[in-house]
């Protein structure tokens, strides 16, 4: 059984509403409502009365496992406390496919440093399911290159603003101007990430506002693809600038001198609002280079 089934059934008890509940929780009202159906299946019994004005109240059943779901939350983030301080547990980290090969294996090697039992999952996938493991609880934090958002139930914690290049062969007729603008680009063709990427998605609104005509030759599904591609032979790409740097500093890739201002994004750490911090996790997010005085402030106003 899955401990979030009684949170979520205390805030609907607390709240006497689902919808309050799940608004609370930031999960959909469907899944509130298939949390509590679980229950009453798993208890046989109903916990709820429902009236026709949409009011609901807890049955005898249900006031009697609000008291013990209560004492068994507790006593769960105790034994997640004892645990933790002695360095175990697991920590699962949704992330994009050029933070988890660019970013998070310096601080993940870190972690695991400080914490040796503490089993670590990295899971890649696009920022849309990111963020859907995160508020559903599959992970414990998210870490995206955006911009923070306003999204009910997340707290978006910048770690740093990361810059955007646009690379080239070297052999690339504009790799050897010492200024590029954006009429430049026109007609040059394009090797992209997927269109669900972010940064393609900044790049291709940069480009149609300006009314640069553009055509994608090429479209790879990971950064080290892209360069690989790019070193090979023709064509242009935005890419963050971590993912290329060891490339840029053999020269094996050039950087276009365009100056931009919306060619930038953060690394962001998202995390549920009522996710419980461990030590680890604490610890991890300290790693990261997230400044502690202002996530805990933040954290502490939701």
């Amino acid at each position: 059984m899955d401990l979030n089934y009684f949170q979520t059934f205390r805030e609907v008890a607390l709240r006497q509403s689902f919808t309050k509940a799940a608004e609370e929780l930031g999960y959909a009202q469907s899944s509130v409502t298939t949390q509590i159906q679980k229950l009453e299946k798993i208890y046989q019994v109903k916990l709820f009365e429902r009236y026709n004005n949409n009011k609901i109240r807890l049955t005898s059943a249900g006031e009697e496992l609000f008291k013990l779901s209560g004492q068994l939350l507790e006593i769960y983030e105790h034994s997640q406390e004892k645990l933790t301080k002695q360095g175990g547990g697991s920590l699962t980290i949704a992330t994009m496919d050029s933070l988890a090969s660019y970013f998070l294996p310096v601080p993940i090697q870190t972690t695991r440093k400080q914490y040796p039992e503490l089993g670590i999952r990295l899971q890649t996938d696009r920022e849309d399911l990111i963020l859907q493991k995160v508020r559903e609880g599959e992970a414990d934090v998210g870490l995206i290159l955006a911009n923070a958002s306003p999204e009910t139930g997340l707290q978006w914690i910048t770690i740093r603003e990361e810059p955007l290049v646009l690379i080239v062969n070297s052999d690339h007729p504009l790799a050897a101007k010492s200024k590029v603008v954006l009429s430049d680009l026109a007609d040059e063709e394009w090797i992209m990430p997927e269109d669900s990427c972010n940064y393609r998605q900044l790049l291709e609104k940069v480009l149609r506002t300006n009314g640069i005509a553009y055509k994608v030759g090429l479209e790879l599904g990971s950064p080290e693809a892209i360069k690989r591609s790019i070193m090979a032979g023709s064509g242009i790409s935005l890419l963050p600038q971590m993912t290329a740097r060891d490339e840029i500093r053999r020269r094996e890739l050039t950087v276009l001198p365009l100056e931009h201002t919306e060619f930038t994004l953060e690394i962001q750490l998202v995390i549920h609002t009522r996710k419980w911090i461990s030590h680890a996790l604490h610890q991890f997010i300290a790693n990261l280079g997230a400044k502690e005085s202002e996530w805990l402030t933040a954290r502490a106003g939701n």
